[in-house]
């Protein structure tokens, strides 16, 4: 809400298009927003909407196409500089998405947001020719960690924790309710819908079956926007990542999704997963220099789910194994964690990547910070022992990095690299650590 503020008093601003998985919450934010801070809003669903759709036939010319959207679609008129205009589903009009470069250039003055689900699936499906330039960017994403803490009613828990200097370890009275509440949110994730059944019900079956639902709705999206030639595959690949995650070496292997099938049979549904936002790809860099992005190696990757509760609904992992910390599920719990990390980062703007040295040693994450690259280890329990980070350590002699772990928050000093302990349910707290230490530095 703070980001969308921002952008509607800058004064270079552009129409807005927020993208993100489906059933993520853009909806819900951007009529919020609307409500908060304009004295109207006029919203329009383009999905399965051709009449609107065919406003935009005509011609693109903005001064016309908002007349008719508020004279005969909404019957009130689109004031700019009062109105807030809300294109939802944007990627069912491909045409809107073209217009907007002409509502940039023609009517600025016009506070317009659009959101899509499915965007990056339809630009490339449909060829549409987008706005490059003309548009601001925000991506969404499934909520995290401590919005699911203030979500429960527990901002004084996420606020208290928060005024801790980094590096000091917490009382008892903090990091005992913050365990809780992340085994709670390891069950179940961070869609909105998902996170509102727990708070009102506090019944985890109930979730799970609203989750099953959620599954189940992305599995029609594969049938209806999908190549039809494809969408057996887009099953295949979204059926096997948990599987692939549960192995010892969790690289993602084409040819362990169906038998028989390759790599260059497969890589457009994983891709289309990935344009869809319902997946993460994790690549390899063996020579951490900047940029990481120029030394990844987009052939050797791991694959996540955007959300750790659906994750846990579809690998079948039930709530019952989580709570009772059974010791049957630590190899999965080490994927789990893993892909909370994962999203924890990526939700933080981050870029992570995973280093590998030959079969000898694997570091869970790097990414850049500022002219620095730092590593992660992640571990599921308290012990922190980590002979791959020690290796990367002492052989690129970072200045900073961090082992992110169940273990009580604390830092260590070797003669180059500054070591953070950083507890599983501080994550939020990230940046503030990279400040401090990037002071210190100076």
């Amino acid at each position: 809400m703070a980001r969308l503020a921002k952008w509607k008093d800058s004064p270079d601003r552009k129409p807005l298009l927020i993208t993100g998985v489906r059933q993520c919450g853009k909806t819900y934010v951007i009529k919020e927003f609307g409500n908060r801070y304009f004295e109207d809003v006029a919203y329009f669903y383009f999905e399965g909407n051709k009449g609107l759709a065919s406003i935009f036939d005509y011609d693109l010319e903005p001064e016309r196409i908002i007349k008719e959207l508020g004279s005969i679609v909404r019957g009130k008129e689109i004031i700019p500089g009062k109105t807030l205009v809300i294109f939802d589903e944007i990627q069912a009009c491909p045409k809107a998405i073209t217009s907007l470069k002409y509502f940039y250039e023609n009517l600025r003055e016009l506070h317009i947001v659009c959101a899509g689900s499915l965007l990056g699936v339809s630009v490339k499906r449909d060829n549409v020719s987008f706005p490059v330039g003309k548009v601001n960017r925000m991506q969404m994403y499934p909520m995290t960690f401590s919005e699911f803490l203030c979500a429960n009613g527990e901002q004084e828990l996420y606020k208290g924790a928060g005024r801790f200097e980094p590096g000091k370890e917490l009382p008892e009275l903090y990091y005992v309710p913050l365990r809780k509440y992340l085994k709670y949110y390891y069950i179940v994730g961070g869609m909105p819908e998902a996170v509102k059944k727990w708070t009102d019900t506090h019944d985890f079956d109930a979730v799970s079956e609203l989750q099953d639902n959620i599954l189940q709705d992305y599995s029609n999206d594969f049938a209806k926007h999908a190549p039809k030639m494809d969408v057996p595959k887009l099953g295949w690949i979204w059926d096997s990542i948990p599987k692939q995650l549960a192995k010892d070496n969790n690289k993602f292997v084409f040819s362990h999704v169906k038998e028989g099938k390759r790599s260059a049979e497969l890589e457009d549904a994983l891709e289309w997963l990935s344009d869809a936002g319902l997946v993460h790809r994790l690549e390899m860099v063996s020579n951490p220099a900047l940029p990481l992005s120029f030394y990844a190696d987009a052939t050797f990757f791991k694959v996540y789910m955007s959300d750790i509760g659906l994750l846990r609904r579809k690998a079948g992992l039930s709530h019952r194994t989580i709570l009772g910390e059974s010791e049957l599920y630590s190899n999965f719990k080490g994927a789990l964690t893993e892909n909370y990390v994962l999203n924890e980062l990526v939700a933080q703007g981050k870029h992570p990547y995973f280093w590998r040295s030959g079969n000898t040693a694997e570091l869970d994450f790097l990414f850049e910070d500022r002219d620095r690259v730092i590593p992660v280890e992640a571990k599921a329990e308290i012990r922190t022992k980590a002979k791959s980070y020690q290796q990367f350590c002492k052989k690129y002699r970072p200045s900073l990095g961090f082992k992110f772990s169940m273990k009580n928050t604390g830092e260590n000093m070797t003669e180059d690299t500054k070591t953070y302990s950083l507890s599983l349910y501080l994550l939020w707290m990230l940046d503030r650590y990279l400040n401090v230490a990037d002071t210190d530095k100076k």
